[in-house]
């Protein structure tokens, strides 16, 4: 009888340890399952897409990035009457810092914010445009060639070495496609107001172009890097 007593007495603290090996890991996870849905509130609450808005097939387009997204639309626009010549000889060709807002939604919003803000710009150019358009068709292809690259890649790989790299590399298609774009949309549009054809035209300076293509990625990409820090917090913050 005393031994049963004995046994019984012993097997209380295994129960009790066993039982506190069991609740630990429950409380591990609970620990774990209130920091995940704390990081998924801040992302949520910044408009970022989270992994459970993504498995839901929640709307991308909330209230709060399609304000936000508005609102870097707006920044682009305004900043195209802000544009200088670079070249005298050609000074058509004119700079603007129009693709650093367009960047800057790509990277904190994805490549589809990135469309969606330079079609919203493109769209109020027409407002005051002089092209009946096609300049605005051709700025929207020129920026979709520049800024998809460096905001598709940085969705899956961030980091300054990779986002430097697809900038170049966005830099290149650009450099392209306006090659392209000018041969085939812009000169033409404008051969009545040139002294020659746009072949002769194209002939003439599409050394130009590459120059002032190369020195509008440069410094559109060195200002996004400056400013997406400090505007990816500003926004972040309502």
């Amino acid at each position: 009888m005393k031994e049963q007593k004995r046994t019984a007495a012993a097997s209380v603290p295994a129960v009790e340890a066993a039982a506190v090996q069991q609740a630990a890991p429950v409380g591990a996870n609970a620990a774990s399952a209130a920091v995940a849905a704390k990081a998924a509130t801040a992302k949520k609450g910044a408009g970022q897409e989270t992994p459970a808005d993504r498995r839901h097939g929640r709307a991308y387009f909330t209230a709060s990035r399609i304000a936000k997204i508005a609102l870097l639309s707006a920044l682009a626009y305004v900043v195209t009457f802000l544009e200088f010549p670079v070249f005298p000889a050609v000074s058509f060709l004119k700079l603007d810092f129009a693709n650093v807002f367009i960047l800057l939604g790509g990277f904190m919003y994805g490549p589809v914010a990135a469309v969606v803000i330079s079609a919203v710009k493109e769209l109020l150019s027409l407002i005051d445009t002089q092209t009946i358009g096609v300049g605005e068709v051709a700025n929207f292809l020129l920026t979709l060639s520049f800024v998809l690259v460096p905001t598709i890649v940085y969705r899956f790989k961030k980091g300054l070495p990779t986002v430097t790299l697809t900038l170049a590399a966005g830099c290149v298609l650009q450099i392209a496609a306006s090659l392209v774009v000018n041969r085939y949309i812009n000169f033409p549009l404008y051969e009545a107001f040139l002294p020659f054809s746009a072949a002769e035209a194209f002939a003439q300076w599409w050394w130009y172009i590459i120059l002032f293509n190369l020195i509008k990625c440069a410094a559109v990409s060195l200002v996004t890097l400056l400013l997406y820090k400090r505007i990816s917090w500003l926004l972040n913050k309502f």
